[in-house]
């Protein structure tokens, strides 16, 4: 996730361009990380970047036996760690955050990382390019809550992203969603219950007040605890018709 101030003003690029209300940048960049920047992003970036349809079959030398993507990864400790325990799954790596990228690449570098390719980028200018079906799992953790109500709209999980999820998403693909934030956590819920695309089928407080086995404890996630604040987590599953409703009564998850 990046940090961002509510009160910083959207940027604004041509008229195609959304509008970007977050920070790009933050601390100055060491100079081996630049150097990162410079040499390593391109090549990992350059297939994403094309303004045609994404070829997914090319985005790898070694076609992977599926694909990932992680919109808003902040400093990259879960997309390495994806990478890094299913070396034969492609990941795809969202962020505008040029520190966040920085931080990613230096892991990629020392870990010797193959199958990851990043857009470092706003990720509305991504999805409209990537094929139907073609994400088999989708991250969205910690992502900026935008707390005051008349922000509530700039959030990554709205209604408008939720149908290019599931058009880029196959049939019982896994859509994780990860917050502290309560009412940003309740907002998902009524949106995926809006929904005939997603279900979400819980079996008990567990699966949402544990984090999944095979995740990773981001610094946005020890941060959110250490302030007394509980995370929840929300697996939802891509699915071409309706299998279960979400009830209302999950809107209130007891913690």
């Amino acid at each position: 996730m990046t940090e961002v101030s509510p009160k910083e003003r959207p940027q604004r690029g041509d008229s195609a361009r959304p509008n970007f209300y977050g920070r790009r940048k933050g601390h100055k960049i060491r100079p081996a990380r630049r150097a990162l920047i410079d040499t390593l992003l391109p090549r990992l970036s350059a297939a994403l970047r094309q303004p045609e349809t994404v070829d997914v079959d090319g985005l790898f030398d070694t076609p992977p036996r599926d694909l990932w993507m992680e919109i808003g990864f902040g400093a990259g400790e879960h997309l390495a760690h994806q990478a890094s325990q299913f070396p034969n799954i492609g990941l795809i790596g969202v962020e505008p955050y040029v520190n966040g990228v920085a931080a990613l690449l230096a892991a990629i570098k020392a870990d010797s990382l193959n199958n990851i390719r990043l857009f470092d980028d706003d990720v509305r200018l991504l999805l409209p390019r990537l094929p139907d079906g073609c994400i088999g799992r989708l991250f969205i953790l910690f992502s900026d809550p935008w707390p005051k109500a008349r922000h509530n709209r700039r959030r990554v999980f709205t209604m408008e992203n939720l149908r290019e999820f599931a058009r880029i998403l196959r049939n019982g693909a896994v859509l994780r969603f990860a917050s502290d934030d309560m009412n940003y956590v309740r907002q998902a819920l009524e949106t995926v219950q809006k929904s005939s695309d997603f279900s979400w089928r819980p079996t008990g407080p567990s699966d949402w007040r544990e984090r999944p086995t095979d995740a990773l404890e981001t610094r946005y996630e020890a941060k959110a605890r250490l302030h007394g604040r509980s995370p929840v987590y929300l697996t939802f599953i891509r699915s071409g018709t309706r299998q279960l409703r979400v009830p209302k009564k999950t809107c209130n998850l007891k913690l």
